[in-house]
């Protein structure tokens, strides 16, 4: 009996150096005997956040806990809408983990916004597209009420995120999309064709490029353009593919003055070269 007082006495809410209590580090190990023990109590708080603004919610999504993510969005002293300090939330944290099952939970629940965003502007579609977690990008586009276009803090779109990061089957996704733009510039009037030229993302450049309104000459705020970043990074690849359009201008100088030929390093790119004098 004085065991089970003693017990009794325990608090389930005390934290630890970090903020952390009992609940959240379950919750993230995905322990759901133990998270279903802990909210057994009476005396427990299941949303107290931690050091980082981290619910116990919100720690669950981002290892896709499941079950946890079900024993705590049932609880009505539980916001599953509240962010961290980062603006994060549970939605954004399943998302960004690629946990297809957690985030289609978290659809299903009412008032839930689709197109929140953190601090950093990003939506849970940005920070699915940027990992390249195709099934959590057919989910979110599903929804009627998304908007696939939002631009992050940098003008970063979802397609913006998915092309720079080389995420082929998410940019194939998105470009099914009418009302997803391909030509949309970032803060620096960079658009997804230029990113993927900048990076020598072929099967990226040849996607965009299968879309009837790309602009495939659109320059960037220095005046460069798809063919200027490709040549100036020799990627032979996308180069040729760029030059196999009709509509693709080779002369186009930027706001410096050259063109890509003459601003291409012969020495280095001879096969960039090469394309460009045939």
């Amino acid at each position: 009996m004085n065991m089970v007082r003693g017990r009794r006495c325990v608090d389930p809410n005390w934290p630890d150096k970090y903020g952390q209590t009992a609940i959240p580090l379950a919750a993230e190990e995905g322990h759901e005997g133990v998270v279903k023990l802990l909210l057994g109590r009476k005396d427990i708080k299941p949303d107290t956040a931690d050091g980082y603004g981290r619910t116990p919610l919100l720690c669950a999504p981002s290892f896709g806990r499941e079950g946890v993510v079900n024993l705590l969005v049932v609880r009505e002293d539980v916001n599953i809408h509240r962010p961290d300090k980062n603006g994060q939330t549970p939605l954004l944290s399943a998302a960004e983990g690629g946990s297809e099952r957690v985030v289609g939970l978290l659809l299903g629940w009412k008032d839930i916004n689709p197109n929140t965003c953190n601090k950093a502007g990003q939506t849970p579609l940005s920070l699915a597209s940027k990992k390249g977690h195709d099934r959590v990008v057919k989910l979110l586009l599903e929804r009627e009420d998304i908007n696939p276009d939002i631009r992050d803090n940098d003008g970063w779109t979802p397609l913006s995120w998915a092309t720079v990061n080389g995420r082929d089957g998410v940019v194939k996704l998105l470009l099914g999309r009418e009302n997803v733009n391909p030509n949309m510039p970032d803060n620096g009037g960079r658009t997804p064709l230029s990113l993927a030229a900048l990076k020598g993302r072929d099967g990226v450049v040849k996607l965009l490029l299968g879309r009837e309104d790309v602009n495939p000459n659109m320059p960037d705020n220095t005046g460069q353009t798809p063919l200027s970043w490709a040549v100036s990074k020799g990627h032979d690849g996308v180069v040729k593919l760029l030059l196999g359009r009709e509509d693709v201008s080779p002369n186009m100088p930027d706001n410096g003055g050259p063109t890509p030929l003459s601003s291409a390093p012969k020495k280095r790119h001879k096969g960039v070269v090469k394309l460009l004098q045939a």
